[in-house]
């Protein structure tokens, strides 16, 4: 299957370079191109890419603006946003995550490292390593004033087993990681945190996170 991107940043030469280096991939190809928020939302609709690339600072509407636009969009529930770009604070990384961003990374990763962040993207994985999921999550998130009441209604929807399958995934662990450490195969693994995602609405790994740092299951990095 061939993975559709789309594009956004103000940046023209940058677009460009991107472009040349994810259509070298045999399954990726980019779609459309955006220079800014509004018209990265614009296209997101008119293309249904599978994986927009998104930088932050933009004229109009920037692209946490734009991320948090397509991620509340029924109709693009299968589009994962990936944020790139050269502002790496912690803030911006838990607001991307707030904003329903599947991952984060800055302008200087590698050629080779973008494309596989493509796919890890298309996947429904979240691309923070597991020290930066604790400490920015921890950071940003896990305070009183985040609780998300909602949200800790619909944990009672989980079984024991997909809350702790949810708490893992909010530690950073990858499922191969989680599966090793409970003796399931990753299949199961993958099975319950698929069931958790469902039940709790979530896009993606980024935002069982957020949810799981919202609503106590995981607070400062432990369960």
């Amino acid at each position: 299957m061939t993975l559709r991107v789309l594009l956004a940043d103000d940046q023209a030469l940058l677009r460009e370079a991107f472009r040349i280096l994810l259509d070298s991939a045999e399954d990726i190809t980019v779609v459309g191109q955006a220079s800014d928020g509004r018209e990265a939302v614009q296209l997101a609709r008119q293309l249904r890419p599978d994986v927009v690339i998104m930088d932050i600072r933009m004229p109009e509407v920037d692209g946490l603006n734009a991320t948090a636009q397509i991620s509340t969009d029924p109709d693009l529930s299968e589009c994962h946003i990936l944020i790139l770009t050269t502002y790496e604070t912690d803030e911006h990384v838990a607001q991307a995550l707030r904003a329903g961003a599947g991952g984060f990374i800055g302008k200087g990763i590698g050629a080779q490292e973008l494309i596989d962040a493509v796919r890890t993207i298309a996947e429904g994985e979240t691309l923070l390593s597991p020290a930066a999921t604790r400490s920015l999550v921890a950071r940003f998130l896990a305070t009183p004033k985040n609780t998300d009441s909602a949200s800790t209604e619909e944990l009672a929807t989980l079984t024991p087993r997909e809350r702790e399958m949810v708490a893992l995934v909010a530690t950073g662990l990858s499922n191969p990681e989680i599966a090793e450490q409970m003796f399931l195969s990753p299949f199961t693994v993958r099975a319950h945190v698929q069931r958790a995602m469902t039940k709790l609405g979530a896009r993606d790994r980024a935002q069982l996170v957020v949810i799981a740092y919202r609503t106590g299951l995981v607070y400062g990095g432990q369960t």
